[in-house]
């Protein structure tokens, strides 16, 4: 079973933030969940919005460097780039990758934009779940309060 999660893309702004807000709010303590990316940035506004929309606070979150993250403390990377290089992570940790496309920089309104955010948001949410059920970590409670 995982007991430490790796979710890696290239300026760990959106897609990586995303999936570590949802995988820590599904996992909670159960699991170490951490992001990081090749080319660190910042949190990028929509991703922070996106999360909010489903309870999630991203307010502690920052966007970190691969070179941060100690490889003693992750068994499981999950990268998540789609059209551009993934960043490599050097450790001995199992590797998987889901590529999702980039919501971030189209040249389209806000609200465009925030649906892009909520599409790749919801699906990592769906594959998060997965996972999570999958290494048999429990994801806490359901909208309905039952227990997951």
């Amino acid at each position: 079973m995982t007991r430490g999660l790796l979710f890696l893309c290239v300026a760990n702004s959106a897609r990586s933030q995303m999936a570590e807000g949802i995988a820590r709010q599904l996992a909670g303590e159960r699991l170490r969940v951490q992001s990081a990316g090749s080319e660190p940035s910042r949190l990028n506004p929509l991703a922070a919005a996106a999360l909010a929309e489903i309870g999630v606070d991203s307010s502690t979150q920052r966007s970190k460097s691969v070179a941060e993250i100690d490889p003693a403390t992750v068994d499981t990377v999950i990268t998540l780039c789609a059209e551009e290089v993934c960043p490599v992570f050097l450790g001995s940790a199992r590797r998987l990758h889901w590529p999702l496309p980039d919501p971030a920089g189209h040249a389209e309104s806000e609200q465009a934009s925030l649906e892009r955010f909520r599409a790749v948001r919801d699906e990592l949410r769906v594959r998060i779940e997965g996972f999570l059920r999958a290494e048999g970590v429990t994801t806490g409670r359901t909208e309905s309060g039952e227990e997951r």
